[in-house]
């Protein structure tokens, strides 16, 4: 039975949600197959890869990669056991924490992003950003900053290190 005090799209937000939602997955569709035909990356080990490349040392603790990523330890743990068979990122342990392990990208993981970076931004940029205007753009970081700023905040990326994590609360994290 449908719940009375549920505040029901009106015709224009059912419209606009629908939309958002065709445009978003066929957006995010068109460049996974970019990146898998081109790379035969999956955008979510692109993803991994990035971040690593970005960090410093391109090292980062496994719970910092999953979030950073969005994705959760589980995930990230078969990505990344994905990725070293590869030889694209190795796990070492954290020297700070024994619990801790800490993923790096290696010089190949390195090449191979180097690689595949040219095509994805020509995609990201054809399918995104060559249909805007600059205002336009400008209000979809604003309207994306909202949406996160309104959403659980289980996807915050993390910057510390292994030291500035026992330092911080006194516990030690995986």
């Amino acid at each position: 039975m449908a719940d009375s005090r549920a505040r029901w799209l009106s015709a224009e937000e059912q419209s606009t949600w629908r939309a958002f939602l065709v445009a978003t997955q066929t957006l995010f569709a068109t460049v996974e197959t970019q990146l898998q035909r081109d790379s035969g990356i999956p955008h979510g080990y692109y993803e991994i890869l990035v971040n690593l490349s970005e960090a410093p040392d391109r090292s980062l603790r496994m719970t910092q990669l999953a979030e950073a990523s969005t994705s959760s330890k589980s995930r990230l743990s078969h990505a990344v056991a994905r990725l070293e068979e590869r030889g694209w990122v190795e796990r070492l342990d954290c020297p700070t924490d024994r619990r801790g392990q800490v993923a790096r990208l290696t010089d190949a993981g390195f090449a191979a992003l180097d690689a595949a970076a040219p095509g994805h931004v020509q995609q990201v940029r054809q399918s995104l950003f060559d249909r805007l205007t600059a205002a336009e753009v400008e209000q979809l970081a604003a309207i994306s900053a909202a949406i996160v700023a309104g959403l659980p905040p289980n996807a915050e990326c993390c910057s510390s290190t292994c030291d500035e994590e026992l330092e911080g609360s006194g516990e030690l994290t995986g």
